[in-house]
């Protein structure tokens, strides 16, 4: 049964999340603790990729911490954003924390539905005019590159911030989930618990880099999102949970009905040795009655052959 479940990002700061929702729906309790740190470069490291940010008229974001990491560094490398500047989002949640640094506007907004890069190609495939500008973390598999390629889109990566790990729980032992949002998060599990045996424990994740990292490291995973039914975390954990209750309901009601069959069995095997025992106790009383009344039968008549004999005697003398 899962209790207790490790999230490896920031505890939420809105207590509107939908993970406390979650919580108090499946009677869970959910722990915040980040795998990995997020920081950005510096203005002078990203000077040393020679990338002039004005030089593109679109820029695709696939997290909270490319948009965040993007600004600060306009704000310190002094570049004025042009209103007409469009923006790509992975998915509506990302698109949405853009308005956290300028007006939001759909006409020059735009993201996927399924929070997939596939998804989010198809929406920048119709705008094949724009150059687009596409900030990402040190760590990345360059799938993103090659998907561009493959669309014939002007293009340019940069890296804007970098993942260190994080301090880590002593122990997992106490958790029976982990979600894990990035491959970087997979190489801190790996790093502070190299001797790790997943057992029980049940592993998530965020997208299909996260995925792969995780069954690269030996490790089974249980439940991936986005997906179609749900493109959110909370969504997907939250179906996942349900799943989860309705099969152990199913277990313990089978559980019950195989221990009250096997109490049924035990009843009646108890009620068949009883009357087995009772019966066999009663043919042996029976043996013995009989047994008393051969050795009885006997005894007369030795007694009568006896006085036979003696007035037999007598009766010579």
């Amino acid at each position: 049964m899962i209790q207790k479940i490790l999230v490896s990002q920031p505890e939420p700061t809105s207590p509107k999340s939908p993970y406390f929702d979650l919580a108090k729906k499946h009677e869970v309790e959910l722990v915040f603790h980040p795998f990995i740190k997020v920081e950005g470069l510096s203005a002078k490291e990203f000077r040393q990729q020679k990338i002039q940010i004005l030089d593109y008229t679109a820029i695709v974001f696939n997290s909270r911490h490319a948009i965040d990491h993007f600004f600060t560094l306009c704000k310190e490398l002094r570049v004025a954003i042009p209103e007409d500047m469009k923006y790509f989002g992975i998915s509506e949640t990302v698109a949405l924390y853009i308005q956290k640094y300028v007006q939001y506007r759909k006409r020059k907004v735009f993201f996927g539905t399924t929070g997939k890069w596939p998804e989010l190609m198809s929406v920048m495939c119709k705008h094949k005019s724009e150059k687009y500008l596409v900030p990402l973390s040190d760590v990345n598999t360059g799938e993103i590159t090659a998907m561009l390629n493959t669309k014939k889109l002007v293009h340019k990566e940069c890296v804007m911030y970098r993942t260190v790990s994080n301090e880590m729980p002593k122990t997992l032992r106490n958790y029976d989930m982990i979600i894990l949002f990035t491959p970087s998060g997979v190489e801190s599990l790996q790093k502070h618990y190299p001797n790790l045996k997943q057992g029980k424990l049940r592993i998530g994740c965020w997208g299909q880099a996260t995925a792969k990292a995780l069954v690269e490291a030996g490790l089974r995973l249980d439940l991936e999102a986005p997906s179609v039914e749900a493109p959110s975390m909370t969504g997907s954990l939250d179906l996942y949970l349900e799943r989860e209750n309705k099969a152990e309901k199913a277990a313990a009601k089978k559980a019950t009905a195989t221990k009250k069959k096997t109490a049924t069995s035990a009843k009646k095997s108890t009620a068949t040795k009883k009357a087995t025992s009772t019966k066999a106790t009663s043919t042996t009383k029976k043996a013995t009655a009989t047994t008393k009344k051969a050795a009885s039968a006997t005894k007369k008549a030795t007694t009568t052959a006896a006085k036979k004999k003696t007035t037999a005697t007598k009766k010579e003398a």
